[in-house]
């Protein structure tokens, strides 16, 4: 850290002191010139004895009130807008100062038949004073920094310097080049942008061409500029951009990187390129990310008592911080797994700077009723989101008695003791798997669904509701870290099936649908029913489709560095998940990107009768029998007649 001249008033640094004495002579030449302009031949008798009276100190009252304003903060060369309304400020100041010291002081006196008088600056001469003083102050600043750019500019390109096109000649793209350009250790040379803005096209910025579209230009550019690697600099840039640049890279060999967010520059820090981070899988998924105002949609939580089980999980852990943005009176972390709890409640006091007082780590089993009730009764939550769940389908496959346990039983624990002791709002997470489930997994989540309705008819004042999702890029149960690891270590890349598709959804994204979801509870919901909310996931990805982008984010070749071998699928994985059950039909909801499965209830006793049996079986162990039940019981509905679809709805979420 560079020294300080210390003083409470005027924060000076040591680069400050030859700034002071340019500053001070540019203050005493502005004054000489005030008085030279405003006579015609110079001043003559009292005001030329003025003028040398005072223009020793009026300099030094210039820094000293340029000090004042905090001028000297900062070097010429990086001047910007702040610095020059400090200035404007500065200048005014010092007008108005000097026009007072000199009224008070006196140095000059002139005598008459009426007696003596001080000789006052001329209005003319002060007006001249502050535009002149202005023009050097600016005018020095703006010259620096343009000397010192132009200098920057001009230094040579090494030979062996990286050919760089870059995406977007909007201000991000403005920093990476001016980033490249100052710092030729980089090794960059920037070969030109690409823009999507007509109004941008043929134009130079800072000497490099914008030289087409990312649409019908991108490939001529390619092969004309023969970039070694392309920068996408549009931070908020949509999925589907994103994916059409990959892709054309890709196909001739070009590595492709992008400028990280505002938010990870500043957790990161350093200089901007060295912060352009590779394309992220979800970066190409062909599609806008969701975006929601959190302070809006999440508004419901403030001031409340939440608790999330599941804390330490992907979805819950995300969760949790977003919560915490909204300010909630106090959030209740729960999760069994000691290592997961303690990692969220360091990262929410330590990064986020959640106050500790707002905090409660919980290390508890969700499917120990007495445990729970201990939790309920000390924290009296009113909203409660439910994240705990087993995920992965073939481990549950080959344990369905901790399956249904976890997922199912767990959940209708959970939801009957929010509602005896008189929770708000409970909101479930679910899965696509629980449409039509194939699989103990599906089937145990279907079942928790069912135990929310139960619950909902029992507790009148606890509004429950069900979100359902598909697959969320990165979290404990997506097939992207199972990818990632296999690429790391050279493949091969296993998948089930070349035809298989799923839904993919960031956790961010995923995360802010389940708290605007959790509004919907008291805005659409009709007493006495639990309702199922799905998010819109957008269009279906192919999973050889994903496998391959991802082997081509690591610059390698699918088709020659990395395998991709198809193993065949699970037993009961389907090639394509649905959102909606046969006998769901969508419905809108006030909320963009969320629908309601619409569906006819199962009764209270319907359910128990269920939980009875799967108790039983659960009680004895009987693991077969158990998957065969809980398969049979998920299916309860099938049967039931299909209500009529509302073909708008329909087609406009197939889309």
């Amino acid at each position: 850290m560079r020294r300080r001249i210390r003083s409470a008033t005027f924060p000076l640094h040591r680069y400050s002191l030859p700034q002071l004495v340019v500053d001070g002579v540019l203050v005493a030449i502005a004054y000489y010139l005030a008085f030279q302009l405003r006579f015609e031949h110079g001043p003559t008798g009292y005001y030329s004895v003025l003028r040398e009276r005072t223009i020793w100190w009026i300099p030094l009252l210039g820094v000293v009130v340029l000090a004042g304003c905090r001028v000297y903060q900062r070097r010429w060369r990086y001047a910007g807008q702040r610095d020059y309304e400090a200035i404007v400020r500065a200048v005014v100041l010092l007008t108005l100062f000097a026009y007072v010291a000199v009224a008070i002081v006196r140095p000059v006196e002139h005598s008459s038949i009426h007696g003596t008088s001080a000789v006052e600056i001329p209005r003319g001469s002060i007006i001249l004073f502050f535009f002149i003083t202005l023009a050097f102050l600016v005018g020095g600043r703006m010259l620096a920094k343009v000397v010192y750019e132009r200098r920057s500019l001009g230094l040579r390109v090494p030979k062996d310097a990286r050919s760089v096109l870059i995406v977007g000649a909007g201000d991000g793209g403005r920093l990476v080049l001016r980033e490249i350009l100052r710092n030729p250790t980089l090794g960059l040379h920037p070969v030109g942008f690409l823009d999507d803005d007509p109004r941008k096209q043929d134009l130079r910025i800072d000497g490099v061409p914008v030289r087409g579209n990312t649409e019908a230009d991108l490939p001529r550019i390619l092969e004309d500029a023969e970039p070694d690697e392309v920068m996408i600099a549009i931070p908020s840039a949509p999925g589907v951009m994103r994916a059409r640049v990959v892709r054309a890279c890709r196909e001739r060999g070009i590595p492709v990187r992008t400028l990280p967010t505002v938010f990870e520059l500043l957790q990161a820090g350093g200089a901007v390129v060295h912060q352009v981070r590779e394309v992220r899988v979800e970066d190409v998924l062909g599609r806008a990310p969701v975006h929601m105002d959190l302070d809006r949609v999440g508004a419901y939580l403030a001031g409340e008592t939440v608790l999330v089980t599941g804390a330490g999980g992907s979805i819950g852990s995300e969760l949790c911080r977003q919560i915490a943005r909204v300010r909630p009176r106090r959030i209740v972390l729960v999760d069994h797994a000691e290592d997961n709890l303690f990692r969220i409640q360091r990262e929410l006091e330590d990064e986020r700077h959640v106050q500790a007082q707002v905090l409660s780590a919980v290390l508890a089993d969700c499917k120990e009723e007495e445990r729970m009730r201990e939790v309920f009764t000390e924290f009296r939550p009113t909203v409660v989101f439910h994240a705990a769940a087993y995920k992965h389908v073939a481990l549950m496959e080959a344990n369905p008695v901790e399956a249904v346990r976890n997922n199912a039983l767990a959940t209708r624990v959970v939801a009957t003791v929010a509602g005896q002791l008189g929770a708000g709002r409970f909101v479930l997470v679910s899965t696509d798997k629980a449409v039509e489930p194939a699989t103990v997994m599906g089937a145990s989540k279907a079942l928790a669904e069912f135990s929310l309705e139960a619950a909902a008819a029992r507790f009148a004042s606890t509004r429950y509701a069900t979100v359902r999702f598909g697959n969320v890029l990165g979290s404990s149960g997506s097939v992207v870290p199972i990818f990632r690891r296999q690429i790391a270590r050279g493949g091969p890349v296993t998948i089930t099936d070349r035809r298989m598709r799923r839904y993919f959804m960031t956790i961010p994204e995923a995360v802010q649908l389940i708290i605007r979801a959790g509004s919907l509870v008291i805005e659409d919901q009709r007493p006495g029913e639990a309702e199922v909310f799905v998010l819109d996931m957008g269009e279906p990805v192919a999973i050889i489709d994903l496998a391959r982008q991802m082997i081509e984010l690591y610059g390698l070749d699918p088709d020659r560095d990395i395998e991709i071998e198809d193993i065949g699928p699970r037993p009961g994985e389907k090639l394509d998940e649905q959102l909606f059950n046969p006998y769901e039909r969508p419905q809108p909801t006030a909320a963009e990107k969320i629908l309601l499965a619409e569906r006819e209830p199962l009764s209270r006793g319907e359910v128990e009768s269920m939980f009875a049996e799967i108790n039983l079986l659960v009680l004895e162990g009987d693991a077969a029998g158990l998957a065969v039940k809980v398969t049979e019981l998920s299916a309860v509905r099938a049967a039931a007649p299909e209500p009529p679809p509302d073909a708008e709805l329909l087609g406009a979420h197939e889309s």
